[in-house]
């Protein structure tokens, strides 16, 4: 769940596909073809064009649509990478096909080697509070809104971007005032 746009029924829907163990996928082009994530070429003659798998577990195919459609609503750099690709030309179907096989290849990494290094939510408010400083303050340094980071400290949510962007500033804040 600490990816964007990962919520807890697609975590659930996403690792039910992957089993309960992961290593079973030797690869991430394994994963995405399991997911139904892996594009399929529909070239005919001079075309050379792609289309989506219509295999694969229509479930874990369906969270990784549920992925793409929040990145594209909310995360500026898929934002900013559809902006891009509409501007090549390409349409939104295959837009999405393009971001699907990455987010496939993004959940992948997840499953099989998941991040050690992150801060939980008890850690960053000790950490604050330590500094004696407010989450408008933290929030404003990092670039979110305070309710953010409040529901990320209370362990309502969890995003991987913020948890590190709050932990680095804290560090660096800490080391500052010190």
């Amino acid at each position: 769940m600490g990816l964007f746009g990962v919520g807890p029924h697609v975590a659930a829907a996403l690792l039910a596909a992957a089993g309960d163990n992961p290593q079973r996928l030797h690869s991430e082009a394994a994963f995405a073809k399991l997911c139904g994530g892996c594009p399929l070429p529909a070239s005919s003659g001079k075309t050379s064009r792609h289309r989506l798998n219509r295999g694969g577990d229509r479930r874990a195919n369906n969270a990784l649509y549920t992925i793409v459609l929040v990145r594209m609503r909310y995360d500026e750099r898929t934002r900013a990478y559809v902006a891009r690709r509409t501007a090549e030309g390409k349409s939104e179907r295959e837009i999405m096909r393009c971001l699907k096989r990455f987010v496939a290849r993004e959940v992948y990494s997840a499953l099989t080697s998941p991040p050690q290094d992150l801060p939980t939510g008890c850690e960053l408010r000790h950490r604050r509070l330590e500094l004696g400083l407010s989450l408008t303050v933290v929030s404003g340094a990092i670039g979110t809104a305070p309710i953010r980071l409040s529901r990320l400290e209370r362990g309502l949510v969890f995003n991987t971007r913020i948890a590190r962007s709050a932990r680095d500033w804290l560090l660096e804040h800490s080391a500052t005032t010190v």
